[in-house]
C-alpha cells in the first residue's frame, strides 16, 4: 500500500480553498475540503486511479478531479505526493 504524503503547496493550496470558500460559508468549505481529502484516499489502493496530466508528458503526474478541482500528484516508488491542488478554471502552471 502506498502512502500519500502533501506536500507543503499542496497544504497550502487546501487551505486556501477553505479560507476563500468560508468567506461564504464555513460549513461547505469543511464539506469541500474534506471531499478532497477522501478522494485523495482511493490513491492508497489504486495510485494510477487518476488520469494523466495533459500538459505534461509524464506518466506519473497525474489527477484526480473532485468538484471543480483538480488534484495534482505524482507517484514515486514508494510514495505518493499530492503536488497542488488547482481550480479547473485556472491554468496549471
Amino acid at each position: 500500500m502506498a502512502e500519500i504524503v502533501w506536500s507543503n503547496v499542496a497544504k497550502l493550496d487546501l487551505q486556501d480553498i477553505y479560507d476563500y470558500i468560508s468567506e461564504d460559508s464555513e460549513i461547505y468549505a469543511l464539506r469541500l475540503v474534506d471531499k478532497i481529502i477522501e478522494r485523495v484516499e482511493i490513491l492508497k489502493q489504486m495510485p494510477k486511479a487518476g488520469k494523466k496530466v495533459a500538459e505534461f508528458d509524464n506518466e506519473n503526474l497525474r489527477e484526480l478531479i473532485e468538484v471543480n478541482y483538480r488534484i495534482i500528484y505524482q507517484i514515486t516508488n514508494e510514495n505518493i505526493e499530492i503536488a497542488r491542488i488547482y481550480h479547473g478554471a485556472r491554468l496549471l502552471q
